[in-house]
């Protein structure tokens, strides 16, 4: 469950504090100008009292108005952030939700800037999952898929995005990657899950996983690949599951 934080990061209150301050001096910048004309036509100039009066005024006027303002522009762009991010996410695994990891990799597919790159899916799918739920019911079962999710985060790079795709499935999209590298990962994430010490009701629950995944060239439909990665993670399964199953496109 997420829940909407009010407090601002610290590069918030940089912006705040640059935007109060520029915004003062402008309005102190205006206030002498203006009383100088005022007072260059209506008498002698500004002298030094009335000098003081336009700085100060607009500065002990001004600046904590401002200061309000940009604190209050700031809380609604951080919260903005938020409920994109919350509409972005999974609410169980806090990966991305499928909507959210179709449209980021169908970006990163069709982008002129990766044209000519490689890329890489993997769908990976929790293996026997019905049998967590039946024997240790669905909480348990929620918490199996945090941790699985946690472990494939955890063993993938920075850079590559991982979504839950539906039930027990996740993806995992992995941009610039080698076929070799591609295989590398997929290793250690199965093997990482398969390490998980799962005890719901202390009792042990081993853990597996049955990765399909397509190596390729860019641009490509995101439709093609995830067809393709989906086939080879049935073919997983049929090999025994808990196992990997990778392929190149032609």
């Amino acid at each position: 469950m997420y829940e909407i934080s009010t407090k601002l990061p610290p590069a918030a209150w940089r912006r705040i504090r640059r935007f109060t301050g520029v915004l003062t001096l402008v309005s102190v910048a205006v206030s002498v100008i203006a009383s100088n004309i005022i007072l260059e036509v209506f008498s002698q100039g500004i002298n030094l009292p009335g000098l003081a009066a336009a700085v100060v005024m607009p500065a002990l006027l001004g600046g904590p108005m401002m200061f309000y303002l940009s604190v209050r522009h700031e809380q609604l762009r951080h919260a903005n952030r938020q409920l994109q991010v919350m509409a972005e996410t999974d609410w169980l695994t806090a990966c991305l939700n499928r909507g959210a990891f179709t449209r980021k990799v169908e970006a990163d597919l069709v982008s002129p800037a990766s044209a000519g790159g490689t890329g890489a899916l993997l769908v990976v799918d929790a293996d026997d999952f019905k049998r967590v739920n039946d024997r240790f019911g669905h909480q348990a079962g929620d918490e199996a898929l945090r941790r699985i999710a946690d472990v494939i985060r955890a063993n993938v790079r920075k850079s590559d995005l991982v979504g839950r795709l539906g039930g027990e499935e996740f993806g995992v999209y992995l941009a610039e990657a080698s076929h070799a590298k591609v295989d590398e990962i997929a290793e250690r994430v199965r093997h990482a899950i398969a390490a998980l010490v799962f005890t719901p009701s202390g009792m042990p629950c081993p853990l597996s996983v049955s990765i399909g995944g397509i190596s390729f060239s860019k641009p490509a439909a995101y439709e093609d690949i995830y067809r393709l990665a989906d086939e080879r993670l049935y073919m997983a399964k049929s090999n025994g599951r808990d196992c990997i199953a990778l392929t190149k496109a032609a």
